[in-house]
Protein backbone atom coordinates (compact mmCIF):
# COMPACT_ATOMS: atom_id res chain seq x y z
CA UNK A 1 0.00 0.00 0.00
CA UNK A 2 1.25 3.47 -0.87
CA UNK A 3 1.81 6.32 1.51
CA UNK A 4 -1.39 8.15 2.56
CA UNK A 5 -0.42 11.56 1.15
CA UNK A 6 1.30 10.34 -2.02
CA UNK A 7 -1.21 12.18 -4.25
CA UNK A 8 -0.83 15.46 -2.39
CA UNK A 9 1.46 18.12 -3.82
CA UNK A 10 2.90 20.79 -1.51
CA UNK A 11 4.89 23.93 -2.25
CA UNK A 12 6.91 25.41 0.60
CA UNK A 13 8.05 29.03 0.64
CA UNK A 14 9.59 29.04 4.07
CA UNK A 15 12.78 29.14 6.09
CA UNK A 16 14.13 27.79 9.35
CA UNK A 17 11.50 26.06 11.45
CA UNK A 18 7.74 26.70 11.38
CA UNK A 19 6.83 26.08 7.72
CA UNK A 20 9.68 23.60 7.06
CA UNK A 21 8.76 21.39 10.03
CA UNK A 22 5.15 21.28 8.85
CA UNK A 23 6.16 20.25 5.32
CA UNK A 24 8.61 17.69 6.70
CA UNK A 25 5.70 15.92 8.40
CA UNK A 26 3.66 15.95 5.20
CA UNK A 27 6.64 14.68 3.19
CA UNK A 28 7.22 11.81 5.61
CA UNK A 29 3.74 10.54 4.80
CA UNK A 30 4.16 10.73 1.06
CA UNK A 31 3.35 14.27 -0.03
CA UNK A 32 5.50 15.63 -2.83
CA UNK A 33 7.07 18.68 -1.23
CA UNK A 34 8.87 21.24 -3.37
CA UNK A 35 10.88 23.59 -1.19
CA UNK A 36 11.78 26.96 -2.68
CA UNK A 37 15.16 28.26 -1.53
CA UNK A 38 17.00 31.46 -2.40
CA UNK A 39 19.84 30.92 -4.86
CA UNK A 40 23.34 31.14 -3.46
CA UNK A 41 22.70 30.51 0.23
CA UNK A 42 19.55 28.46 0.54
CA UNK A 43 17.58 28.13 3.75
CA UNK A 44 19.56 29.60 6.70
CA UNK A 45 18.88 26.33 8.53
CA UNK A 46 21.64 24.80 6.41
CA UNK A 47 24.09 26.61 8.73
CA UNK A 48 22.31 26.30 12.09
CA UNK A 49 23.66 24.39 15.09
CA UNK A 50 26.10 21.51 14.60
CA UNK A 51 27.58 21.27 11.09
CA UNK A 52 28.96 18.23 9.30
CA UNK A 53 31.31 19.23 6.46
CA UNK A 54 29.67 22.64 6.39
CA UNK A 55 26.02 21.52 6.42
CA UNK A 56 23.73 21.44 9.44
CA UNK A 57 22.65 18.04 10.72
CA UNK A 58 19.33 19.69 11.47
CA UNK A 59 19.00 20.50 7.75
CA UNK A 60 19.37 16.84 6.79
CA UNK A 61 16.55 16.00 9.22
CA UNK A 62 14.22 18.95 8.65
CA UNK A 63 14.29 18.68 4.85
CA UNK A 64 14.18 14.95 4.36
CA UNK A 65 11.99 13.75 1.50
CA UNK A 66 11.78 17.30 0.06
CA UNK A 67 12.82 18.57 -3.35
CA UNK A 68 14.97 21.72 -3.45
CA UNK A 69 14.09 24.36 -6.04
CA UNK A 70 16.56 27.27 -5.97
CA UNK A 71 15.02 30.52 -7.24
CA UNK A 72 15.67 34.23 -7.24
CA UNK A 73 12.27 35.48 -6.10
CA UNK A 74 13.13 39.02 -7.24
CA UNK A 75 13.00 37.83 -10.85
CA UNK A 76 9.58 37.93 -12.60
CA UNK A 77 10.44 34.62 -14.30
CA UNK A 78 10.67 32.95 -10.88
CA UNK A 79 7.21 34.18 -9.92
CA UNK A 80 5.81 32.87 -13.21
CA UNK A 81 7.33 29.47 -12.47
CA UNK A 82 5.75 29.45 -9.01
CA UNK A 83 2.38 30.22 -10.57
CA UNK A 84 2.80 27.31 -12.98
CA UNK A 85 3.63 24.96 -10.13
CA UNK A 86 0.60 26.16 -8.18
CA UNK A 87 -1.85 25.22 -10.94
CA UNK A 88 -1.82 21.61 -9.71
CA UNK A 89 -0.59 22.10 -6.14
CA UNK A 90 -2.80 21.11 -3.22
CA UNK A 91 -1.09 23.07 -0.43
CA UNK A 92 1.09 26.16 -0.32
CA UNK A 93 2.79 26.67 3.05
CA UNK A 94 4.72 29.85 3.85
CA UNK A 95 6.13 31.59 6.91
CA UNK A 96 7.23 34.93 5.51
CA UNK A 97 6.17 38.17 7.18
CA UNK A 98 2.59 39.19 6.36
CA UNK A 99 2.54 41.12 3.10
CA UNK A 100 5.76 39.65 1.69
CA UNK A 101 4.03 37.33 -0.78
CA UNK A 102 1.60 40.07 -1.74
CA UNK A 103 4.57 42.20 -2.81
CA UNK A 104 5.62 39.35 -5.10
CA UNK A 105 2.18 39.20 -6.71
CA UNK A 106 1.24 36.02 -4.84
CA UNK A 107 -1.76 37.36 -2.95
CA UNK A 108 -4.73 35.15 -2.18
CA UNK A 109 -6.99 36.69 -4.81
CA UNK A 110 -4.41 35.86 -7.48
CA UNK A 111 -3.68 32.40 -6.11
CA UNK A 112 -7.29 31.22 -5.94
CA UNK A 113 -7.82 32.32 -9.55
CA UNK A 114 -4.82 30.17 -10.53
CA UNK A 115 -6.09 27.22 -8.48
CA UNK A 116 -9.51 27.39 -6.76
CA UNK A 117 -8.69 24.22 -4.78
CA UNK A 118 -5.46 25.53 -3.31
CA UNK A 119 -5.06 25.39 0.47
CA UNK A 120 -2.92 28.38 1.46
CA UNK A 121 -1.28 27.88 4.86
CA UNK A 122 0.23 31.05 6.31
CA UNK A 123 2.38 30.93 9.45
CA UNK A 124 3.43 34.17 11.10
CA UNK A 125 4.16 35.57 14.52
CA UNK A 126 0.79 37.19 15.14
CA UNK A 127 -1.43 36.16 12.23
CA UNK A 128 -2.52 37.89 9.04
CA UNK A 129 -4.78 40.41 10.79
CA UNK A 130 -4.89 42.46 13.96
CA UNK A 131 -2.81 45.37 15.24
CA UNK A 132 0.37 43.29 15.63
CA UNK A 133 0.33 41.56 12.25
CA UNK A 134 3.24 43.57 10.82
CA UNK A 135 5.53 43.10 13.81
CA UNK A 136 8.37 40.57 13.48
CA UNK A 137 7.68 37.47 15.53
CA UNK A 138 9.89 34.46 16.16
CA UNK A 139 8.97 31.36 18.16
CA UNK A 140 10.45 32.76 21.36
CA UNK A 141 8.17 35.80 21.11
CA UNK A 142 5.18 33.56 20.45
CA UNK A 143 6.02 31.56 23.57
CA UNK A 144 6.19 34.77 25.59
CA UNK A 145 2.94 36.24 24.27
CA UNK A 146 1.08 32.92 24.20
CA UNK A 147 1.47 32.52 27.96
CA UNK A 148 3.72 29.49 28.35
CA UNK A 149 6.88 31.42 29.18
CA UNK A 150 5.13 33.13 32.11
CA UNK A 151 4.37 29.75 33.70
CA UNK A 152 7.72 28.06 33.03
CA UNK A 153 10.55 27.87 35.54
CA UNK A 154 11.07 28.41 39.23
CA UNK A 155 9.16 31.13 41.13
CA UNK A 156 12.52 32.46 42.35
CA UNK A 157 14.00 32.99 38.90
CA UNK A 158 13.20 34.73 35.64
CA UNK A 159 10.71 32.93 33.36
CA UNK A 160 12.53 30.09 31.61
CA UNK A 161 12.31 28.95 28.02
CA UNK A 162 12.07 25.38 26.86
CA UNK A 163 15.38 24.30 25.30
CA UNK A 164 13.87 23.77 21.84
CA UNK A 165 11.90 25.98 19.45
CA UNK A 166 8.56 25.10 20.98
CA UNK A 167 6.58 28.04 19.58
CA UNK A 168 7.62 27.28 16.01
CA UNK A 169 6.95 23.57 16.37
CA UNK A 170 3.48 24.11 17.84
CA UNK A 171 2.68 26.41 14.92
CA UNK A 172 3.92 23.70 12.54
CA UNK A 173 1.57 21.14 14.04
CA UNK A 174 -1.38 23.51 13.83
CA UNK A 175 -0.43 24.19 10.20
CA UNK A 176 -0.50 20.47 9.39
CA UNK A 177 -3.85 20.09 11.15
CA UNK A 178 -5.29 23.03 9.23
CA UNK A 179 -3.96 21.80 5.90
CA UNK A 180 -5.39 18.31 6.38
CA UNK A 181 -8.77 19.67 7.50
CA UNK A 182 -8.93 21.78 4.34
CA UNK A 183 -7.91 18.87 2.12
CA UNK A 184 -10.56 16.65 3.67
CA UNK A 185 -13.17 19.36 3.18
CA UNK A 186 -12.24 19.62 -0.50
CA UNK A 187 -12.19 15.85 -1.05
CA UNK A 188 -15.35 14.96 0.88
CA UNK A 189 -17.55 18.07 0.83
CA UNK A 190 -16.70 19.44 -2.62
CA UNK A 191 -15.29 22.48 -0.85
CA UNK A 192 -12.90 25.00 -2.32
CA UNK A 193 -9.46 26.13 -1.27
CA UNK A 194 -9.06 28.48 1.66
CA UNK A 195 -6.52 30.36 3.77
CA UNK A 196 -5.25 28.70 6.93
CA UNK A 197 -4.01 31.52 9.18
CA UNK A 198 -1.62 30.18 11.85
CA UNK A 199 -0.14 32.46 14.49
CA UNK A 200 2.83 31.39 16.61
CA UNK A 201 1.41 33.20 19.63
CA UNK A 202 -2.02 31.62 19.17
CA UNK A 203 -0.55 28.15 18.67
CA UNK A 204 1.12 28.42 22.07
CA UNK A 205 -1.98 29.97 23.62
CA UNK A 206 -4.06 27.05 22.33
CA UNK A 207 -2.30 24.57 24.65
CA UNK A 208 -2.61 26.70 27.78
CA UNK A 209 -5.45 24.64 29.23
CA UNK A 210 -7.90 26.51 31.47
CA UNK A 211 -5.96 29.68 32.27
CA UNK A 212 -8.53 32.00 30.64
CA UNK A 213 -11.72 30.87 32.43
CA UNK A 214 -9.77 30.58 35.70
CA UNK A 215 -8.71 34.19 35.36
CA UNK A 216 -12.06 35.41 34.12
CA UNK A 217 -14.11 33.76 36.85
CA UNK A 218 -11.71 33.79 39.81
CA UNK A 219 -9.17 36.46 38.83
CA UNK A 220 -6.60 33.67 39.21
CA UNK A 221 -3.25 34.02 37.42
CA UNK A 222 -1.27 30.81 37.09
CA UNK A 223 2.30 31.48 38.18
CA UNK A 224 5.59 29.62 37.83
CA UNK A 225 5.71 26.51 40.00
CA UNK A 226 8.96 24.80 39.05
CA UNK A 227 8.50 21.09 38.39
CA UNK A 228 4.97 20.78 39.74
CA UNK A 229 1.70 20.88 37.82
CA UNK A 230 -0.47 23.65 39.31
CA UNK A 231 -3.76 22.51 40.78
CA UNK A 232 -3.01 18.83 40.18
CA UNK A 233 -1.43 16.92 43.05
CA UNK A 234 0.82 15.22 43.56
CA UNK A 235 2.74 15.68 40.33
CA UNK A 236 6.27 16.97 40.64
CA UNK A 237 9.99 16.33 40.33
CA UNK A 238 11.76 14.94 43.39
CA UNK A 239 15.41 14.57 44.34
CA UNK A 240 16.76 11.12 45.24
CA UNK A 241 19.54 9.92 47.53
CA UNK A 242 22.05 9.75 44.67
CA UNK A 243 21.27 13.34 43.65
CA UNK A 244 19.16 12.35 40.65
CA UNK A 245 15.65 13.57 39.88
CA UNK A 246 12.53 11.48 39.46
CA UNK A 247 9.21 12.64 38.04
CA UNK A 248 6.22 11.16 39.88
CA UNK A 249 2.64 11.63 38.73
CA UNK A 250 0.39 10.33 41.49
CA UNK A 251 -2.53 12.60 40.78
CA UNK A 252 -5.38 10.19 40.05
CA UNK A 253 -7.31 9.02 43.11
CA UNK A 254 -6.40 5.29 43.03
CA UNK A 255 -2.80 5.97 42.00
CA UNK A 256 -2.42 8.41 44.88
CA UNK A 257 -3.44 5.75 47.41
CA UNK A 258 -1.01 3.24 45.91
CA UNK A 259 1.79 5.80 45.95
CA UNK A 260 1.30 6.79 49.57
CA UNK A 261 1.01 3.18 50.66
CA UNK A 262 4.20 2.30 48.79
CA UNK A 263 6.19 5.04 50.57
CA UNK A 264 4.86 4.00 53.98
CA UNK A 265 2.38 6.84 54.45
CA UNK A 266 -0.86 4.93 54.97
CA UNK A 267 -1.99 7.79 57.19
CA UNK A 268 -2.07 10.07 54.14
CA UNK A 269 -3.39 7.36 51.83
CA UNK A 270 -6.41 6.81 54.04
CA UNK A 271 -7.07 10.44 54.98
CA UNK A 272 -10.44 11.49 53.52
CA UNK A 273 -9.09 15.03 53.01
CA UNK A 274 -6.90 13.66 50.22
CA UNK A 275 -9.39 11.32 48.59
CA UNK A 276 -9.89 13.59 45.58
CA UNK A 277 -7.68 16.04 43.69
CA UNK A 278 -9.36 19.22 44.95
CA UNK A 279 -8.42 18.32 48.51
CA UNK A 280 -4.91 17.27 47.58
CA UNK A 281 -4.29 20.42 45.53
CA UNK A 282 -4.94 22.56 48.63
CA UNK A 283 -2.07 20.83 50.42
CA UNK A 284 0.24 20.04 47.53
CA UNK A 285 3.32 21.38 49.35
CA UNK A 286 2.67 19.04 52.26
CA UNK A 287 2.29 16.05 49.95
CA UNK A 288 5.43 16.97 47.98
CA UNK A 289 7.47 17.12 51.20
CA UNK A 290 6.16 13.73 52.26
CA UNK A 291 7.10 12.17 48.93
CA UNK A 292 10.54 13.77 48.77
CA UNK A 293 11.35 12.74 52.32
CA UNK A 294 11.01 9.18 50.99
CA UNK A 295 12.81 9.64 47.64
CA UNK A 296 15.81 11.26 49.37
CA UNK A 297 16.33 8.04 51.34
CA UNK A 298 16.71 5.89 48.23
CA UNK A 299 18.54 5.75 44.91
CA UNK A 300 16.63 6.56 41.76
CA UNK A 301 16.90 2.92 40.71
CA UNK A 302 15.19 1.80 43.92
CA UNK A 303 12.53 4.52 43.71
CA UNK A 304 11.59 3.57 40.15
CA UNK A 305 11.61 -0.13 40.99
CA UNK A 306 9.22 0.35 43.93
CA UNK A 307 6.85 2.62 42.02
CA UNK A 308 6.80 0.38 38.98
CA UNK A 309 5.75 -2.55 41.15
CA UNK A 310 2.68 -0.64 42.36
CA UNK A 311 1.89 0.85 38.93
CA UNK A 312 2.59 4.50 39.75
CA UNK A 313 3.64 6.59 36.71
CA UNK A 314 7.22 7.67 37.26
CA UNK A 315 10.45 8.17 35.38
CA UNK A 316 13.83 9.77 35.40
CA UNK A 317 14.53 12.81 33.26
CA UNK A 318 16.17 11.74 30.01
CA UNK A 319 19.06 13.44 28.30
CA UNK A 320 19.60 12.78 24.60
CA UNK A 321 22.18 10.16 25.60
CA UNK A 322 19.48 8.34 27.56
CA UNK A 323 17.08 8.54 24.61
CA UNK A 324 19.56 7.18 22.08
CA UNK A 325 20.35 4.14 24.23
CA UNK A 326 16.85 3.45 25.53
CA UNK A 327 15.45 0.06 24.41
CA UNK A 328 11.89 1.40 24.14
CA UNK A 329 12.83 4.19 21.73
CA UNK A 330 14.85 1.65 19.72
CA UNK A 331 12.00 -0.88 19.64
CA UNK A 332 9.58 1.82 18.46
CA UNK A 333 11.82 2.77 15.50
CA UNK A 334 12.34 6.23 16.94
CA UNK A 335 16.06 6.12 16.10
CA UNK A 336 16.75 5.56 12.42
CA UNK A 337 20.16 5.15 10.83
CA UNK A 338 20.67 7.65 8.04
CA UNK A 339 23.55 7.98 5.58
CA UNK A 340 25.00 11.42 4.90
CA UNK A 341 26.46 12.39 1.49
CA UNK A 342 30.00 11.41 2.56
CA UNK A 343 28.87 7.95 3.66
CA UNK A 344 28.78 8.78 7.36
CA UNK A 345 25.97 6.94 9.14
CA UNK A 346 24.15 9.00 11.76
CA UNK A 347 21.08 8.42 13.89
CA UNK A 348 18.03 10.56 13.14
CA UNK A 349 14.64 10.76 14.89
CA UNK A 350 11.98 8.37 13.66
CA UNK A 351 8.54 9.30 12.35
CA UNK A 352 5.54 10.29 14.43
CA UNK A 353 2.69 9.31 14.50
CA UNK A 354 2.83 5.56 13.92
CA UNK A 355 0.31 4.40 11.30
CA UNK A 356 -0.37 0.66 11.20
CA UNK A 357 -1.28 0.34 7.50
CA UNK A 358 0.48 3.29 5.86
CA UNK A 359 3.44 4.30 8.04
CA UNK A 360 5.62 7.21 7.04
CA UNK A 361 8.98 6.74 5.35
CA UNK A 362 12.32 8.47 5.00
CA UNK A 363 13.33 8.33 1.33
CA UNK A 364 16.22 10.78 1.38
CA UNK A 365 17.84 13.39 3.61
CA UNK A 366 17.73 17.14 3.08
CA UNK A 367 19.08 17.69 -0.45
CA UNK A 368 21.79 19.92 -1.86
CA UNK A 369 20.68 23.42 -2.76
CA UNK A 370 18.80 23.36 -6.07
CA UNK A 371 19.22 19.60 -6.44
CA UNK A 372 15.79 19.20 -8.04
CA UNK A 373 15.54 22.49 -9.92
CA UNK A 374 16.12 21.03 -13.36
CA UNK A 375 13.73 18.11 -12.89
CA UNK A 376 10.99 20.39 -11.55
CA UNK A 377 11.34 22.76 -14.48
CA UNK A 378 11.25 19.90 -16.97
CA UNK A 379 8.05 18.65 -15.31
CA UNK A 380 6.45 22.04 -15.85
CA UNK A 381 7.27 22.30 -19.53
CA UNK A 382 10.65 24.04 -19.57
CA UNK A 383 13.16 22.87 -22.17
CA UNK A 384 16.89 22.48 -21.62
CA UNK A 385 17.37 25.74 -23.50
CA UNK A 386 14.88 27.50 -21.24
CA UNK A 387 16.66 26.19 -18.16
CA UNK A 388 20.05 27.30 -19.43
CA UNK A 389 18.70 30.79 -20.15
CA UNK A 390 17.15 31.08 -16.69
CA UNK A 391 20.38 29.90 -15.10
CA UNK A 392 22.42 32.41 -17.07
CA UNK A 393 20.08 35.22 -15.99
CA UNK A 394 20.45 34.27 -12.33
CA UNK A 395 16.83 33.22 -11.95
CA UNK A 396 17.57 29.62 -10.92
CA UNK A 397 20.36 27.53 -9.46
CA UNK A 398 20.73 23.86 -10.28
Amino acid sequence: MGLPLQKIKVLEIGTLIAAPFATRILAEFGAEVIKIEPIGKGDPLRKWRKLHHGTSLWWYLQSRNKKSLALNLKAPEAIELIKKILTDTDVLIENMRPGALEKLGLDWETLKQINPNLTFVRISGYGQSGPYKDKPGFGAIGEAMGGIRYTTGSPESAPARVGVSLGDSLASLHAVIGALISIINIKTNQGKGQVIDVSLAESVFNIMESIVPEYDLFNFVRERTGGSLPGIAPSNTYRTQDNAFVVIAGNSDPIFKRLMTAIGREDIANNPEFEHNDGRAKQSDYLDKAIESWTRQHTIHHVLQVLEQVDVPSGRIYSVADIVHDPHFIARDMLLDSTLPDGQVVKMPGIVPKLSATPGQVKWNGPDLGAHTQDILHTHGYSDEDITALRDKGVIQS
